[in-house]
């Protein structure tokens, strides 16, 4: 039998490619996408039943280009993962208004563009699953977040129109809030102090996606809010 299909955005050298990996485990072939074209390649060789597909989510038409590829070269996806991120930190007073929009065109416009292209398919299927990433700025803004928490908080707000669309229709959507740091290596030098227990891995986020990809349709999460355990909340 022919392995059910993913696309995952956002595949970098943390999160992405953790999910990534969890998902080609586990059975499924997997459409990866992002920027960087050099590291989907190191990861398509080292990951069987990869393929990159190297995009800039922004762009709309390379990403039309790119989501006819994939379905030309691997079929249409059962599962979709948003995991590629635009941020920046600084006060309202600060920001530069355009990275603002930038980041509003990777978060919201990307997924929204995504979402319109590949649902059609899980509804007529009649089952499928949208997972996008965020994090604590989707559920509050604090003063040095203004260049991005007010996209995660808009991101959040079109999964959740989407899910109530598409939840009846058979297509899970949901929306993982990962307040933590993750532990990757330019975090770890920026918290060089810090426990292990402060930072989350990477692959326990994989793991949670894939619970919330294969669970029972009695019992579909939206909302799920994953931590270390010692986190302060």
């Amino acid at each position: 039998m022919s392995r059910p299909l993913a696309l995952v955005t956002g595949v970098g050298p943390g999160t992405g490619s953790a999910i990534v990996r969890r998902l080609a485990a586990g059975g499924y072939s997997v459409a990866m996408l992002a920027r960087d074209a050099e590291r989907l390649a190191s990861l398509e060789r080292e990951v069987a039943d990869t393929k990159a597909y190297p995009c800039d989510v922004t762009d709309i038409e390379q990403l039309d280009r790119t989501v006819a590829a994939v379905q030309h070269d691997l079929g249409s996806p059962v599962v979709f993962v948003h995991n590629a991120v635009g941020g920046a930190f600084g006060s309202f007073q600060d920001i530069d208004p355009q990275i603002l929009e930038r980041n509003f065109q990777v978060n919201v416009m990307a997924f929204l563009h995504l979402a319109r292209r590949l649902a059609p398919a899980m509804v007529e299927r009649g089952e499928g699953t949208i997972v996008a990433t965020g994090n604590t700025s989707a559920l509050r803004g604090r003063a040095n977040f203004a260049g991005f928490a007010p996209t995660k908080a808009a991101q959040r707000i079109l999964a959740e129109a989407m899910a109530r669309d598409l939840g009846p229709k058979g297509v899970h959507v949901a929306y993982v809030v990962i307040d933590a740091v993750i532990d990757l290596a330019w975090t770890r030098k920026r918290y060089v102090d810090r426990p292990d227990s402060f930072f989350i891995k990477p692959a326990a986020i994989a793991d949670e996606i894939w619970h919330l990809i294969h669970q029972d349709r009695s019992a579909w999460s939206f909302n799920v809010e994953i931590r270390p355990f010692g986190e302060t909340w």
